[in-house]
């Protein structure tokens, strides 16, 4: 028996998935798509902590919210300071905008974010504990043509990507002009009906939360509950009218959910929700808000936001859902570098790192291989040209440049390959 100790092979943590090649080409497509959509309308990247002081999202996310109460990755850190993995970004945002004065400036503020995201729920197929986003907020001011915009901007980034399944949901949530009236209406009817302690409780809380519920005996006892959009103020209702005229105006076709209330406490006014038929029980691929108190509430001005956040992981599975393979993600290299001989790897080496200088993606065969097996390497490569340089080309200072898609063979000058091939890949 050996005395080496054998150690069982290790992998991700439950519910935190890998993005390998050549999934991962379209994991990279799909994020730089929807973060150059949101750079198009302006907004600017903000890079933001993976971890915050845990008050941040109790205060800013909601105490009531399953995600502060049930679904947070908070811990003790050396200091014995409680801090917490972000689980969504908005927060964090809106901390960084009042921390560094931001908001002091030209209005609104419009910022554009991306990266993983973390919440302790049950692993299902687009469920994820740790999630990968892309958001975009915009601070500063109350305008209904604002709210368009994003939601708009969400629309288009979907849209960018070839997807064209999905429906928008779009409803108002109202302000504090109405929303307390409303709550008091909607307890009412709550408090009559045989919930469960825990769903009682959250019925003081929040009684909205209540409506989120996704319990099928919930759903059901609460089918004739009072509705938000038939509340709203003149003021929320004029400002819900103009965003779904503008919607109309720019083409972005929705549908209203009277029903819909999103997972974070926020939220006011207009509040949408991306839903992809496809998908099964995680439908969302996206979605957002208006919050008007949130900055307040972090030690803020009173100055209103709009944001959301898409869905990378959700948006992976549409594509796949839908069958739709985005360009530019099966190809890893341009070129593709075959020597034959150390001399030949030697100076393969120099004109690789040449193509590379010039701008143009390339690889090469390394170890001890055959013009057989290193060209299965530049098939793999997904490569549009390979180059094959041998004893022959050496002596004769040539390469024998083969295009792969018109399965054409010519010989270039070594002084002239970068040239040659950024003419054919003009």
């Amino acid at each position: 028996m050996s005395d080496k100790k054998q150690f069982k092979a290790l992998s991700a943590p439950k519910g935190v998935p890998d993005y390998v090649p050549p999934q991962s080409a379209t994991f990279y497509k799909v994020r730089e798509t929807m973060v150059r959509e949101a750079h198009l309308s302006g907004f600017q990247h903000i890079e933001l902590p993976i971890f915050e002081d845990t008050a941040l999202f109790a205060r800013g996310v909601g105490e009531s919210t399953d995600v502060v109460t049930k679904e947070m990755y908070t811990f003790a850190d050396r200091g014995d300071r409680s801090v917490t993995l972000r689980p969504e970004g908005t927060a964090g945002v809106m901390r960084a905008v009042i921390e560094h004065n931001l908001d002091r400036g030209q209005l609104p503020v419009k910022l554009n974010y991306f990266g993983p995201f973390f919440r302790y729920e049950r692993p299902q197929a687009g469920r994820y504990r740790q999630l990968q986003q892309v958001g975009v907020e915009a601070i500063g001011v109350d305008d209904p043509a604002l709210d368009a915009e994003v939601v708009a901007l969400a629309d288009r980034s979907f849209r960018a990507l070839g997807l064209s399944q999905f429906r928008l949901e779009l409803t108002s949530l109202g302000d504090n002009t109405c929303r307390p009236a409303y709550r008091e209406k909607l307890q009412a009817f709550l408090f009559k009906l045989p919930l469960d302690e825990e769903t009682r409780h959250r019925a003081e809380i929040n009684p909205l939360r209540v409506l989120d519920d996704k319990r099928a005996e919930v759903q059901e006892m609460t089918a004739d509950a009072p509705l938000m959009l038939d509340y709203l103020s003149p003021e929320c209702q004029e400002h819900f009218e103009t965003v779904t005229g503008l919607l109309d105006d720019m083409g972005v076709e929705y549908t209203i959910n009277p029903r819909m209330v999103r997972g974070l406490d926020y939220y006011t006014k207009t509040c949408f929700e991306f839903v992809h038929p496809l998908l099964g029980a995680q439908s969302g691929i996206g979605g957002g808000g208006r919050y008007d108190g949130l900055m307040s509430q972090l030690g803020g001005q009173e100055l209103s936001g709009i944001g959301y956040g898409l869905g990378v992981d959700r948006a992976l599975l549409a594509l796949e859902a839908e069958g739709i393979e985005l360009e530019g993600t099966s190809s890893r290299v341009d070129v593709f570098g075959v020597a034959l001989g150390a001399e030949a790897k030697k100076k393969m080496a120099l004109i690789v790192n040449d193509l590379r200088k010039a701008g143009i993606s390339a690889d090469m065969s390394f170890g001890v291989r055959g013009l057989k097996g290193a060209m299965k390497g530049a098939d793999r490569a997904g490569a549009r040209f390979a180059l094959v340089l041998g004893d022959q080309e050496l002596a004769n200072g040539t390469v024998a440049l083969k295009d792969l898609a018109a399965h054409e063979q010519h010989d270039v000058q070594l002084a002239d390959v970068a040239s040659e091939i950024s003419s054919r890949l003009a």
